[in-house]
């Protein structure tokens, strides 16, 4: 599939083709995540998998009563320890 042009209205609106709402099912309202890479937008009506991941690594840091600023206590107390 060749790629298809979009034009950005007014804030920022940006309207998906009626063929690829209706192919995929989209529905006004549903929620899409959109990543920025480098200057390259890809746009998903899924979520995130990074985002689920985060979340349970966040979960189970918390029933460990381990935060972010923990986990990165140890991992500079473990490069310099070697030498790092």
């Amino acid at each position: 599939m060749e790629g298809i042009k979009l034009q950005m209205a007014q804030r920022g609106i940006i309207t998906i083709p009626k063929f690829l709402r209706e192919a995929y099912g989209l529905q006004t309202g549903d929620t899409f995540t959109l990543l920025d890479l480098g200057g390259m937008f890809l746009l998903s009506p899924r979520s995130s998998e990074i985002d689920t991941l985060a979340g349970r690594i966040a979960h189970q840091w918390a029933g460990d009563g381990e935060t972010l600023e923990t986990m990165l206590e140890s991992l500079r107390e473990e490069r310099d320890r070697r030498g790092g």
